[in-house]
């Protein structure tokens, strides 16, 4: 195909956020005052998704899903481990039809690199620990220069590290990086009484001073989402683009990150693609999943899907059409970043939320890096004291087998209703569903999940667990 045909085909951007609250941009109802003014453009640009999820709350899996259009369990990916060899990714296929792929920041959480079919790589030293904005913009001006110059439509993910633990100013931050000539720069430092304490928190002195930090961080990814978009437009590119904007999961603290909640998978989803996308508009009806990008990206290419996706594309949705069957998205979890293995499964409509912890017995107890800093620590000791932060420090740490949140009213899931007897209909529809979907993929699970959490069967599934998990660390951990 001739250079000039290629360089009229549209391009396209995906920018990510590492571990940023679906609620925490100012276009999503944050109330730090101008904390997102980079990510409130462009949705102001584009559509804004009222109901959107990623399909694992933990980074390498929950872009891996993105990139293969498969379940974790499909894809080979559960944990921070590559994807099956045999798996066929976004970047294959736009690679074999002539596009120039790059990625910025977070090379190594999809892996095998070969998969990728990378032109342009680079990585978390050489941007500033992946907190320099200014470095973010010099790298896609590089890029999009390679592709100017090769006459190639591109595909570019730029992600952002913040805003991923150490956050901005904490003493984390300092044990990490104290070693390197200077920490990480902040522009604005979020003060404590700025802080917008969300409500699945308890709203006490060191989980405010942890929040600060983490706006901290939330900002200076706002200002790398800037340096993006402004060498995309420098480069006269921006009108030919489709840009899409997520977060891979949410926030690193208790009952967000590495969980199966609303606040671990639901996600600030915007796009932008001018002349087919309405600016200014919001979707509130459909709910879409990150299982759903790939599909979505080749169909508004006009290419040909991969083989074996579970998602479905929404360009539809984008275009600002009605799609039938965005009712519901299924959400997993299987194991944290030091190879401890929690399975949890997830069902989620507009409204509610049932969930399935496989693993919890009462007696196992649950450990991720959200309980590293201020929060957690904070939350054990004022348990103490207060008996409705002890009965959360308890929830997060054994669970229970089965919740069931109306997210609508309780968007936190302070509530569990599995016992309510007015919605036990309700909930038995969301178990069939999972079961549905579970039987659909071939999920591992399924036997556990079949015999009704009977403790039996879920020893015995946690057993092969321990085990996958016990191999993955010998392996890699």
């Amino acid at each position: 195909m001739a250079a000039t045909e290629h360089t009229s085909r549209p391009n396209v951007l995906l920018i990510t956020a590492d571990d940023m609250n679906y609620n925490s941009p100012g276009c999503f109802g944050c109330g730090v005052p101008g904390i997102t003014p980079n990510i409130d453009r462009l949705a102001s640009e584009g559509v804004r998704f009222t109901h959107a999820h990623v399909t694992i709350a933990v980074c390498q899996p929950s872009r891996q899903v993105l990139m293969t259009g498969r379940y974790p369990h499909r894809n080979g990916g559960e944990g921070f481990e590559p994807i099956d060899p045999a798996v066929p990714t976004l970047q294959e296929r736009l690679h074999a039809d002539g596009y120039l792929n790059g990625i910025i920041g977070k090379y190594t959480h999809l892996a095998p690199p070969a998969k990728y079919c990378w032109d342009y790589h680079v990585d978390q030293p050489d941007l500033g620990q992946g907190r320099d904005p200014e470095l973010y913009g010099r790298h896609t001006t590089a890029f999009l220069t390679m592709a100017r110059d090769a006459g190639r439509p591109f595909f570019l993910m730029a992600n952002s590290h913040d805003p991923h633990r150490p956050l901005a100013g904490s003493e984390q931050e300092r044990q990490k990086y104290g070693h390197l000539p200077e920490l990480p720069k902040t522009r604005r430092t979020i003060a404590e009484a700025e802080a917008d304490v969300p409500g699945f928190l308890p709203d006490i002195p060191a989980v405010r001073r942890e929040i600060a930090q983490y706006f901290s961080s939330v900002h200076r990814c706002d200002e790398t989402v800037g340096a993006v978009l402004e060498a995309l437009e420098d480069a006269g590119c921006a009108a030919n683009t489709l840009v899409m904007f997520l977060s891979d999961n949410g926030m690193a603290l208790p009952f967000a990150k590495t969980n199966c909640y609303l606040n671990s998978t639901k996600t600030p989803w915007l796009a932008r693609w001018p002349g087919r996308i309405a600016p200014g508009t919001v979707d509130d009806q459909h709910v879409i999943s990150g299982v759903d990008y790939t599909p979505t990206v080749l169909d508004a290419l006009g290419l040909p899907p991969l083989d074996g996706v579970d998602g479905a594309s929404f360009l539809p949705v984008l275009l600002g059409r009605r799609q039938d069957g965005r009712e519901v998205v299924f959400t997993h979890f299987h194991e944290t970043a030091g190879c401890k293995r929690y399975p949890m499964r997830c069902v989620q409509s507009r409204r509610y939320g049932y969930i399935v912890n496989l693993w919890s017995d009462g007696e196992r107890v649950f450990r991720n890096e959200s309980q590293s800093g201020l929060a957690f620590k904070a939350m054990q000791h004022a348990a103490q004291t207060d008996e409705f932060i002890a009965k959360r420090v308890e929830l997060f740490l054994h669970r229970v087998p089965e919740e069931f949140y109306d997210f609508q009213e309780d968007p936190d899931g302070l509530n569990n209703l599995i016992a309510e007897p007015g919605l036990q209909v309700e909930i038995e529809r969301f178990r069939a569903r999972l079961l549905a979907h579970m039987r659909q993929t071939g999920d591992p699970a399924l036997e556990a999940f079949e015999a009704r959490l009977a403790p039996e069967a879920v020893a015995a599934f946690m057993a092969q667990q321990d085990a996958k998990a016990e191999a993955h660390r010998q392996r890699t951990c």
